[in-house]
């Protein structure tokens, strides 16, 4: 009898709904209500839908995307929820460190005030008094280091001269 009553809502569920919701509670945007998959454990209610989903959805989450490369390290993640002023990006260190803060205000779901610290180590050959940082306009903030150029050391060339030996042959 039990499991009659369950099987509806099994059918009537859109199952790509899921696809909407981050796969953790934190990595949610706090203004948002809570779903019952926020609830559950993703193994036991998501199964093999949690690797593609998660791999997609990376920059709506809140995650942040590090790239590391010859010329530069690079910091991309989402600040939208928060204004330019609210945003403070500072080197300490050998580490960049995000803090985002705004106050309680009213929204249509009550009050919320929202605060994050994020902090990246800078690999070794970045120039800390480089740091960059920018805000685009869909709220993506981009925190950018470059490396030193690497000297290669000059070229030391020195000619060696051949020296050719005569062979003296005895005629034999």
């Amino acid at each position: 009898m039990a499991l009659r009553a369950f099987i509806p809502t099994l059918l009537e569920r859109d199952w790509w709904s899921t696809w909407d919701y981050p796969e953790r509670i934190m990595d949610q945007f706090f203004a948002t209500q809570l779903n019952d998959d926020d609830l559950l454990t993703p193994v036991l209610y998501h199964g093999f839908l949690l690797h593609p989903r998660t791999q997609n959805s990376i920059a709506n989450s809140g995650q942040s995307e590090v790239k590391n490369d010859e010329k530069q390290f690079q910091v991309s993640l989402n600040a939208k929820q928060f204004k330019p002023q609210e945003v403070e990006v500072k080197v300490v260190d050998n580490f960049i460190v995000v803090h985002g803060k705004h106050e309680e205000k009213e929204d249509d779901r009550g009050f919320c005030s929202r605060e994050f610290t994020r902090r990246y180590m800078l690999p070794q050959g970045c120039e800390s008094d480089t740091v960059t940082s920018s805000l685009d306009q869909e709220g993506v903030l981009t925190i950018t280091a470059p490396k030193k150029a690497i000297e290669e050391p000059p070229k030391q060339e020195r000619k060696i001269t051949v020296k050719v030996e005569n062979s003296k042959s005895d005629g034999k």
